[in-house]
């Protein structure tokens, strides 16, 4: 859909939402409760989803074309919010809007950390866009913080619930630079013990659906005992005002309290699940149908939903809230504000009572995460008999681990659960450093190296005893789809690490108790099985690790042979990470005969995350192609290396696969790995090495029939008939490696004129080809290399004082066009947003400040850069013609 009639003629008229209310100083709704106040939550969340094992996400085919869904998700939300384009009837951006500048949100400390990792521009727009509106709104940013891990607090014990609130603080207050005012409670779930803890953590509101609460009344003030309360407990609460929610039932004693939002239901309802926020008019209708015409001084309408709607659920709906934001709320005279500084104008009058424990997604309290309550099955035939046996596995576990946690680690901490509260400032930072820095608080001695291991050891085994608790797993119809096999991968972890402490055997215990919860597919029948099939088969060990590193290292070219005695310190060893391992190449050979390639080496691998570490040897044989016959020891000497070592070598001289392979067994055991033991991630990117011959060749074959066949192919589209499959396949691939090739090249040659120049001819040829033969071009690596290349040459022209404005100009809107012609779909973001963060700080203070006819045509030539890019510049255009 359009936003045309939404957008003024020229974006002068937009104003920053801080400048309107300084227009009129003497009513500033921003300084003192007037008027009508819009407050727009976005809940932004994914589940953790990285490896227990590796710390790291694999690739997740079903989130194809990308890595995975976390990747998916941003560039569909994530990052259309930080950029959110405003555009006119011709498609031209007139505004780029950060979206969190203006909204409130939360965004999962899980999340956050991806994020951080993976695109830091977003990232600090982000940090950015709370801080602006810390400045807007008298000091209350934008951000509220989120229990940790996403678990519902109401089925969680005591001390989890503090923990969960504690590291969402911790993570919020390290990321915002600020303490949060408020909290989002998972799937909004609540009952008046989660109340308590986010009371004694000095959190001061959360936000509701109008289902939760019970009754309401006005706060009794002075002698006035308190007027009758209402009962809303059907959704008849109004959400146009705050709530105070006291803890004491003693009327007469009513000291602890927290403040609570409830949001508008119906509106919060419909932008997840009709059309209301493709268009910002009806937006804005819908919103303004919901204001109270009962002349109170000032209200609130407050709206909530998950962040992903914008964008990710509802396509291109990031722009409707942007121009929502900055055009249609304004325009009503309405106030655009967050919840903690409409509360610091209008503190709750009205006090309520909750149910005794509801969520926003579950209309049987919180049975959706414990019950077969048919909440996440509806419309389906499969039950979730399987939730209540699932529940009751975890608790029975997370349970064996603090007996395991309290008898070893009263040990080692001085106060082994106010360490694993402090754990979060390792989270972020596992830096040996910090680490120690940790330690040494937390210590009742000074720990040997070995009591280090079994500390970080224990509180890795509670991280994940919380991970197990994440609410997704028992959100959906099933409990093998991922997300109930992802919180099983992390209760496998935390077994694991409790039997490497403690020698407790609890799995079987645990097997037991999954046993009871029946699947809804044949093959798994119940959750142990689940966990056989698809948990167990996931373990990662250091012989796994080694193995893994012994086998890409046919492919990396870093090194050929290490001198095989060295000094203990091991000067000369070879440092890599595999994941969140160190791996330490202490000692490497590799040998060819032939097709057959032999690696031998000692490895030493150690643990980012627990420090354990071991020595290991390694041998893998390539046989060529796709197979590999890897094999795995512990280290025992560097007697016994050697004479592996030698062993391995000489049967290689014999040039036999039967013998080296015997030998290979007779030394190592009959434990063997292969390609298909690498984790996925390398697997890839070995199986493309290894096909890049063939496709050479393949590219090759086609493209000597595409040439051979021209003339016929030719033939065939002017007679307007079907070119026959084969031959139009031969053109399409043909030309689309000639394309590939071409760009590679101009990747290369870019800082030269006259062969850029060249190349970019030739892509030119390559597209009239192409539209001519009616050939589709399908080469994602080509689209990145170009979107890159523009990007590049934009930075090169805007920042670089050595440019050559003229030629660089040409380039760029040349490459624009290769771009268009070439069907490629190109996505220019990353270049308008570069360009337009350069016409307000660069291009137009230059224009006002011409004095020459050469200055003139230079900054005409910019700005119809800015239309070839898409962004609207004809205000400023206008007045240079």
């Amino acid at each position: 859909m359009t936003l045309a009639a939404e957008i003024p003629s020229s974006y002068d008229s937009i104003l920053p939402l801080d400048q309107e209310a300084k227009s009129s100083p003497e009513h500033d709704p921003l300084k003192t409760a007037q008027g009508v106040y819009v407050t727009v939550h976005g809940h932004f969340y994914q589940p953790p989803r990285e490896n227990p094992y590796l710390d790291a996400i694999e690739r997740q085919p079903s989130a194809s074309p990308f890595h995975d869904w976390n990747e998916r998700i941003h560039w569909e939300c994530y990052r259309p919010n930080a950029f959110a384009r405003v555009l006119n009837d011709r498609g031209e951006v007139v505004k780029i809007v950060n979206n969190y500048e203006y909204m409130s949100f939360n965004i999962g400390p899980t999340l956050m950390s991806w994020l951080e990792r993976h695109d830091g521009s977003v990232y600090q727009r982000i940090l950015e866009a709370d801080a602006k509106s810390c400045d807007r709104l008298n000091g209350h940013g934008n951000a509220i913080a989120q229990v940790y891990n996403h678990i519902i607090l109401p089925l969680a014990n005591e001390r989890d619930k503090h923990t969960q609130i504690r590291w969402g603080k911790e993570d919020f207050r390290s990321r915002f630079g600020r303490d949060p005012e408020g909290m989002w409670l998972a799937e909004t779930a609540v009952d008046y013990a989660t109340l308590e803890a986010l009371v004694a953590e000095d959190i001061k509101f959360i936000i509701l659906a109008p289902s939760q609460a019970q009754r309401c009344r006005p706060i009794p003030t002075g002698d006035d005992s308190g007027g009758q309360w209402h009962e809303v407990g059907g959704n008849q609460i109004d959400p146009t005002r705050p709530y105070r929610c006291y803890l004491d039932s003693d009327e007469s004693d009513k000291k602890d309290y927290i403040d609570i939002f409830f949001y508008d239901g119906p509106i919060s309802r419909d932008m997840g699940f009709s059309d209301v926020v493709y268009n910002s008019h009806h937006f804005a209708g819908r919103i303004g149908a919901a204001i109270r015409g009962d002349h109170r001084q000032s209200q609130l309408i407050s709206v909530a939903t998950d962040g992903e709607t914008f964008g990710h659920h509802k396509k291109g709906t990031e722009k409707t809230l942007a121009y929502a934001f900055i055009g249609e709320f304004p325009r009503h005279g309405w106030t655009v504000t967050n919840f903690a500084h409409y509360l610091s104008l209008n503190p709750p009058s009205w006090e309520v009572k909750l149910k005794s424990v509801t969520a926003w997604s579950c209309a049987h309290g919180v049975d959706r995460w414990q019950d077969d309550c048919g909440c996440g099955g509806e419309g389906g035939v499969w039950h979730q008999k399987w939730r209540r046996p699932l529940r009751n596995a975890l608790n029975w576990l997370r349970d064996q681990l603090i007996d395991v946690y309290e008898e070893y680690g009263n040990t080692l901490f001085r106060d082994p659960w106010q360490a694993r509260d402090e754990y979060i400032h390792v989270m972020g930072d596992r830096s040996p450093a910090n680490i120690h820095r940790f330690l040494s608080h937390h210590q009742t001695r000074k720990l040997q190296a070995a009591e280090q291991v079994e500390a970080l050891r224990l509180l890795e085994m509670q991280r994940h005893s919380l991970l197990m608790f994440t609410s997704c797993g028992w959100f959906f119809e099933e409990i093998s789809r991922p997300e109930g096999t992802q919180i099983l991968r992390y209760a496998s972890r935390a077994l694991e690490l409790a039997g490497d402490v403690a020698g407790v055997q609890l799995e079987k215990g645990f097997l037991k108790r999954l046993g009871l919860a029946p699947s809804n597919v044949e093959e798994f029948k119940h959750g142990a099985e689940i966990y056989r099939q698809l948990v167990l088969t996931a373990q990662i060990g250091f012989k796994e690790v080694a193995a893994h590193y012994a086998i890409t290292s046919l492919f990396n070219h870093h090194k050929n042979t290490v001198p095989q005695q060295q000094s203990d310190e091991h000067p000369h060893s070879h440092h890599q990470r595999v994941y969140c391992y160190n791996a330490h190449e202490l000692d490497y050979h590799r040998q060819s005969l032939g097709p057959l390639t032999m690696a031998v080496g000692h490895l030493q691998l150690v643990s980012d995350i627990t420090w354990e570490s071991e020595n290991l040897v390694f041998a893998v044989l390539h046989l060529g192609g796709w197979d590999f016959h890897c094999c795995i020891q512990q280290f025992a000497g560097r007697r016994n290396y050697s004479q592996i070592k030698e062993k391995l070598f000489t049967s290689l001289q014999q040039a036999s696969v039967a013998h080296v392979i015997l030998v290979m067994t007779q030394l190592f055991g009959d434990d063997t790995f292969s390609l298909q033991t690498l984790f996925a991630e390398e697997r890839h990117r070995i199986m493309r090495l290894l096909s890049q011959d063939t496709l050479a060749r393949l590219d090759q074959l086609y493209t000597q029939a595409y040439r051979d066949n021209y003339g016929v192919i030719m033939a065939f589209h002017r007679d307007d008939l079907e070119v026959p499959r084969e031959l139009q396949v031969a053109a399409e691939i043909a030309l689309g490696y000639r394309c590939l090739t071409t760009l590679k090249s101009l990747e290369q040659d870019i800082t030269d004129l006259q062969l850029s120049r060249n190349l970019m001819g030739e892509l030119e040829a390559i597209a009239t080809e192409a539209k001519h033969l009616r050939c589709q071009l399908n080469i994602p690596d080509g689209n990145q290399i170009l979107e890159q290349l523009i990007v590049r040459l934009l930075w090169q022209l805007l920042y670089d004082a050595n440019s050559k404005i003229d030629a660089d100009i040409q380039r760029l809107e040349r490459l624009i066009d290769i771009g268009h012609e070439l069907h490629l779909g190109i996505n220019l973001n990353h270049s308008q947003e570069l360009y337009w963060s350069c016409l307000h700080s660069q291009i137009l203070p230059r224009i006002t400040s011409i004095d020459s006819e050469a200055e003139t045509m230079q900054c005409r030539q910019l700005l119809k850069l800015g239309q070839k890019l898409a962004v609207d510049v004809s205000p400023y255009l206008d007045k240079l013609l």
